[in-house]
């Protein structure tokens, strides 16, 4: 396989200069850019170096300390460089949700991956092979809730005489929510199914505690050790009638997997069952590399209370933009959108501003909201009788917090990596 190289920045990004010769991605730095001077248009979505370094060493810490290991989830940034900072930081593996994004990582030179997804289709399973082919020593495992997907897989392995047998790992659901097995007695049978078929091995257990999370530490808590129980329960019975089939090439131990992004300190507790063989606990967590200004500053709020810690992660991931109308009092149009900002879970948060261009960022007055999108504008609202220092005005710029950065990064070819005072350090590409 030929491996993608290193990238180029050039005019064809949103953001970048259009005047601006290419540059390696490496190069980013050289410029000499700093957005509170201006050098680059608005709006951009930036990473913070200290909070990014920040949350590497915060989740790595939290992993060990646990005897875990890490696999965070790729698809919430689909950036090469990040998975590089999280395998260098001691990843085990980066989990990707798609064979596409599988392919990716695999051509970035990520060598293990794991899909917490089913894969059945025909075409996905031809590029698994070749990419398997391509790239000596690539590992991939991916997940199986049901028979007729093993019959699936089956047929295929059939048509295309493929001798090999791959990774899976057992997936125990939760009712009226994603995939994955409901009941036990279901499981087991497909764990029995698994074990007979001649092109799978069953090398572990994987659940998705996520759709539990409520900041209710008691329902959070009830809720994660009745579906743990569950994939224990699970664990031990097909450890009992030896149904896993575990190699070397999976780092013989038994896989443990679970973890968002929002209570995973409650499944990283039950990661590392007693089941009289070895195994391996490996969390998933994918968000925790930028985290955010909104959900998940309100769920690990929860967590570091869960756990008495005075600070958790770091928010890296932010938008600069500036003010481009004050058409009414009150009322501010900002030069960011729905084509810049995710707004799945909830609106962008004004949070600092400068106003004049190369003033040190100030917060926002209490009364700057924003309660709107277009696509190419956001409504900051704010309270027409404030003083007139806390009114914005044209020309300003306004630094934004987002909410769930998955649906942010999708919405970007490349980021800037800024220092504290939003000089241009380094940058990041995406490959959505």
């Amino acid at each position: 396989m030929t491996m993608i190289p290193t990238g180029f920045l050039d005019s064809r990004l949103k953001g970048f200069p259009t005047h601006q010769t290419a540059l390696a991605v490496a190069e980013a730095g050289l410029p000499g850019w700093n957005l509170l001077r201006g050098d680059l248009m608005l709006p951009m979505a930036v990473l913070k170096e200290s909070a990014l370094a920040h949350n590497l060493r915060w989740m790595a810490d939290f992993c060990r300390q646990r005897g875990l290991d890490l696999a965070p989830h790729g698809k919430t940034t689909m950036s090469p460089e990040l998975w590089r900072r999280q395998v260098q930081a001691g990843a085990w593996a980066i989990s990707l949700a798609t064979v596409f994004q599988a392919s990716v990582a695999a051509r970035h030179g990520v060598r293990r991956v794991l899909i917490p997804n089913q894969v059945l289709q025909w075409a996905e399973l031809d590029a698994l092979v070749h990419l398997q082919d391509e790239v000596p020593g690539w590992w991939v495992g991916f997940l199986v809730d049901s028979v007729a997907q093993v019959e699936q897989i089956e047929a295929w392995a059939r048509d295309r005489r493929w001798p090999g047998r791959w990774p899976v790992l057992l997936e125990i659901g939760i009712a009226g929510q994603r995939t994955g097995c409901r009941h036990a007695e279901e499981a087991l049978e497909l764990a029995r199914r698994i074990r007979g078929s001649g092109c799978l091995r069953l090398v572990g257990v994987e659940c998705y505690e996520g759709p539990l999370a409520s900041c209710d530490h008691g329902k959070d808590r009830a809720g994660v050790q009745q579906l743990m129980d569950r994939v224990e329960a699970l664990a031990r019975a097909a450890v009992s009638e030896a149904l896993f089939e575990v190699t070397a090439s999976d780092g013989d131990a038994l896989i443990v997997s679970a973890g968002g992004s929002a209570i995973f300190d409650l499944v990283a507790e039950r990661l590392l069952p007693d089941l009289g063989v070895p195994v391996r606990g490996v969390l998933r967590s994918g968000c925790y590399i930028t985290h955010d200004h909104s959900r998940y500053r309100r769920y690990l709020c929860c967590v570091g209370e869960r756990l008495n810690l005075g600070r958790t992660l770091m928010p890296a991931l932010e938008l600069l933009t500036c003010v481009q109308s004050c058409p009414e009092p009150g009322l501010a149009l900002l030069t960011l959108g729905k084509r810049d900002v995710g707004q799945d879970m909830d609106l962008p948060v004004p949070i600092w501003q400068c106003r004049n261009q190369g003033d040190a960022p100030q917060p926002v007055p209490g009364h700057w909201r924003i309660d709107a999108l277009n696509d190419q504008h956001a409504y900051l609202r704010c309270d027409p009788q404030a003083p007139q220092h806390e009114q914005p005005r044209v020309g300003q710029t306004v630094g934004v917090g987002i909410s769930h950065p998955c649906t942010t990064f999708d919405k970007w070819r490349w980021m800037p990596v800024v220092d504290d005072d939003y000089r241009v350090t380094a940058a990041i590409t995406t490959w959505f």
